[in-house]
């Protein structure tokens, strides 16, 4: 069983999945074993992907979803601001299916949020290099009075622009917390991301349809860029 509370739980694991059934029980497990603060994992499924939602109902996730929409550019961001959308816990992170979880990450997490007042704390993924320095993260934990209050740059409610195919979203959303002084990293909040690009998993064709878009979406990134720095 989760150590999940429904009701009151504190974080909401939000894991937006396509394709990748095997990858479900994995993650589970790996919640389940380090995370002791009340907590949700809410898988986010695209209609028609029926092994992967057969997957996560046998995995034992607390939480389920299919989403209305099919699947297209935009739809980790969609899924994402969806679950913020359908949930009430007060932190949420910014999950995925490839990720693990190491000791004491969400204790680690809340307390420098505690310490600093931060509303967008960066987790430490072991993969990217901007993230191993502590100047960026791919898997923030986020507040949801921040979203609710501020949200992105230009749409209060939502934690992603859901313009950028896949990639930058996640730029966006730390650029724009730093501007507003609502950001800080946790280096002890390690929750490692295993990636192809870090040779920590196999290339497949989720991770193809994400990386179709790199161009446009930093494009996108560029031209919104104004709108937070000049704030």
């Amino acid at each position: 069983m989760s150590r999940a509370t429904p009701g009151i739980s504190t974080i909401l694991i939000a894991v937006p999945v396509l394709g990748r059934p095997q990858r479900a029980a994995p993650l589970i497990e790996a919640v389940r074993e380090e995370t002791t603060v009340p907590h949700r994992v809410m898988f986010l499924c695209s209609p028609g992907d029926d092994e992967q939602i057969d997957a996560c109902e046998r995995a034992g996730a607390d939480e389920v979803t299919t989403v209305s929409w099919e699947s297209g550019p935009g739809d980790f961001a969609r899924k994402i601001n969806y679950a913020v959308t359908v949930s009430s816990e007060p932190w949420i992170l910014m999950g995925a299916d490839d990720l693990c979880f190491c000791p004491s990450w969400a204790e680690n997490a809340l307390e420098c949020a505690r310490v600093t007042g931060a509303s967008v704390i960066g987790t430490q993924d072991w993969g990217n290099s901007r993230v191993i320095a502590g100047q960026h993260s791919t898997h923030p934990l986020v507040s949801r009075r921040y979203i609710v209050d501020q949200g992105t740059i230009d749409e209060k409610g939502k934690m992603l622009h859901e313009g950028y195919g896949h990639q930058f979203c996640d730029d966006e959303l730390v650029a724009t917390a730093r501007v507003r002084r609502a950001w800080t990293f946790c280096h002890a909040a390690e929750v490692p991301h295993l990636h192809p690009d870090w040779g920590k998993a196999p290339d497949d064709a989720t991770y193809q349809k994400g990386r179709a878009t790199l161009y446009a979406d930093q494009a996108l990134y560029e031209a919104r860029k104004h709108l937070w720095l000049g704030r």
